[in-house]
């Protein structure tokens, strides 16, 4: 297993919908490999999906704790490493405006409206079905990911390019 190249924009298998996983297989267990490597190679990433390492299959990584902010690492309500296969919002609440960033669109960012609560339900990385609530940055990240298994990416999600896409600072 190794770290992946990161598909980015305007690559069109971003575009394309991901396929539902059917069984836990070996070929699923090396792309949760492959997806937690380069997760972790990724400095400051929060989640990832699989279609951004080129496979469509219905897999994300999502683990807020990452995050440089002290409250994502400290709120209890967090639920951290979280692998889900199939993972579908069943109920959504509220609303938040949030700048996002992305693996697959490094050179912006943007101003993208989420709900502030999700429920989701999903696989685990033993195929046993979980349902989780989550509020806040967890919930916009999940919503992030999910999106990208629909061919979704942020900047489809922003109101104005114009006001809300802004260039990506980079410091050496």
């Amino acid at each position: 297993m190794a770290i992946q190249t990161i598909l980015t924009y305007p690559d069109r298998r971003l575009k394309q919908i991901s396929l539902p996983v059917e069984t836990m297989t070996e070929q699923i267990r090396s792309l949760i490999t492959d997806l937690t490597d380069t997760f972790t190679a990724a400095p400051g990433c929060v989640g990832i999906a699989a279609p951004q390492i080129g496979v469509l299959q219905r897999v994300i990584i999502v683990d807020v704790t990452r995050s440089a902010s002290k409250k994502a690492k400290k709120d209890s309500s967090i639920h951290g490493n979280l692998i889900c296969i199939n993972p579908q919002i069943v109920e959504s609440q509220g609303s938040i405006m949030f700048r996002e960033g992305c693996l697959s669109v490094p050179d912006f960012t943007g101003n993208v409206v989420r709900s502030q609560s999700v429920t989701v339900s999903f696989r685990d990385e033993k195929f046993e079905e979980r349902t989780i609530s989550a509020d806040g940055f967890e919930a916009i990240v999940l919503q992030h990911e999910i999106d990208h298994l629909n061919g979704v990416l942020f900047l489809d999600n922003v109101r104005s390019f114009k006001r809300d896409v802004f260039r990506r600072v980079k410091y050496q």
